[in-house]
């Protein structure tokens, strides 16, 4: 759930003005539909070795060269109404027609263009690694981040698993006009806020969000699974960046599920909120944050959020709720008792929620000396040997 690992990104994206919505609702274009494909990069099997390296990923399982697009697709935003967004797809040249996939989700960004479409960073680097070794891989950008418009609904599991959902339709349309018949199993990973959203996905597709998909297998790493866990520790200043989380959460919210009429009621510096527009780059969102929770909200608003009631509190339990279902497939958390962004108490509280239900759960602890961002780099490799065997 860290900012993008502070990444600077390395490509900034113009938005993309949503189409115009057809005034009759039969007329309604269908969510997942594709609306442009733009090259990113092609890269063969020893430039994919040389590339996965440079990112400390290890590049042992590289098979195939890959050929990554931005897509842009037609969904919904967190209210229900039509929106459009992007994600990078990349395809393997594997000369196979039914290509397995898989599906990658980010972590937290307040940049919209560090995403993996528009930026060369660990996310697209982690999507190239699936993609090497035969899955066509998705990596959605979420809502409001990459050339989507508007902002990004933080933490918000809901629109998170639509706009994800909406993304693998598009790049089933992809993978037709080239002739190819993915599998429709999904294997799904993702790290800190995407493995959130990798257990809200799995959720929805078990339960039928699109009778072409199915959860093939979970794999989420250093997820915060238990967000009011580290809300109410972040309260007191014991989790790393939880300014930065609080913040970004705060402001995400309010515009969701209407926390507070004016920023002053929430920020002892107001001008907070304007940080989260989306087009702020990460760096400089940290530049301008205190160093801790007394000096970034007003005493009040601390207050509240210690104690919640009313909509805070149902959508804090709402949003504790995606490890309390039984997957048909095992799952595999990662996590790491250096984590000090999300914690490995969280990890073991979904693999405790998920045995509870009696599900084939195993929590995976990278070590004491291996903290939130370094956890990925170890297990991905980890992530895909068991895909592989899936």
């Amino acid at each position: 759930m860290t900012l993008t690992t502070r990444l600077t990104a390395a490509v900034l994206c113009g938005a993309v003005a949503a189409a115009s919505v057809p005034a009759t609702a039969s007329a309604r274009p269908a969510r997942g539909s594709l609306l442009d494909v733009v090259p990113v990069s092609t890269m063969d099997t020893n430039q994919l070795v040389t590339y996965l390296g440079d990112h400390a990923l290890d590049a042992s399982r590289v098979r195939f060269a890959v050929d990554a697009k931005r897509i842009t697709y037609r969904t919904v935003d967190a209210f229900g109404k039509p929106t459009t967004a992007s994600a990078l797809v990349a395809l393997p040249r594997t000369g196979g027609r039914t290509p397995r996939q898989a599906t990658w989700l980010h972590g937290t960004t307040g940049y919209r263009g560090s995403v993996a479409s528009v930026a060369d960073g660990n996310d697209r680097a982690a999507t190239y690694l699936f993609a090497a070794a035969g899955y066509l891989t998705t990596a959605p950008d979420y809502l409001g981040l990459g050339t989507g418009p508007g902002h990004h609904p933080y933490v918000d599991a809901p629109s998170t698993v639509t706009a994800s959902v909406d993304a693998l339709r598009a790049t089933r349309e992809l993978a037709a006009r080239r002739g190819l018949v993915p599998d429709p199993r999904v294997m799904i990973t993702g790290h800190s806020q995407g493995g959130h959203a990798a257990m809200a996905l799995g959720q929805a597709l078990h339960r039928g969000a699109d009778p072409r998909l199915e959860v093939g297998a979970l794999a989420p790493i250093g997820g915060p699974f238990k967000p009011s866990l580290l809300v109410a520790k972040a309260m007191d200043d014991e989790i790393a960046n939880g300014v930065a989380y609080m913040a970004y959460w705060t402001v995400a919210w309010n515009r969701l599920h209407h926390l507070y009429d004016d920023p002053a009621e929430a920020f002892r510096d107001p001008s907070v909120e304007a940080l989260f527009d989306g087009d702020h780059r990460n760096e400089d969102i940290f530049r301008h944050l205190p160093a801790t929770m007394a000096e970034l909200l007003t005493e009040s608003y601390l207050e509240r959020v210690k104690h919640p009631t009313g909509v805070l509190r149902a959508k804090l339990r709402e949003a504790d709720g995606y490890c309390d279902w039984r997957p048909a497939v095992p799952v595999t958390i990662y996590s790491s008792a250096g984590d000090r962004d999300t914690l490995l108490e969280t990890s073991a509280h979904c693999d405790q929620r998920l045995k509870r239900h009696h599900a084939r759960s195993t929590l995976v602890d990278l070590g004491a000396d291996v903290n939130h961002g370094r956890a990925a780099k170890l297990a991905l490799p980890r992530v895909l040997a068991g895909f592989d065997r899936s």
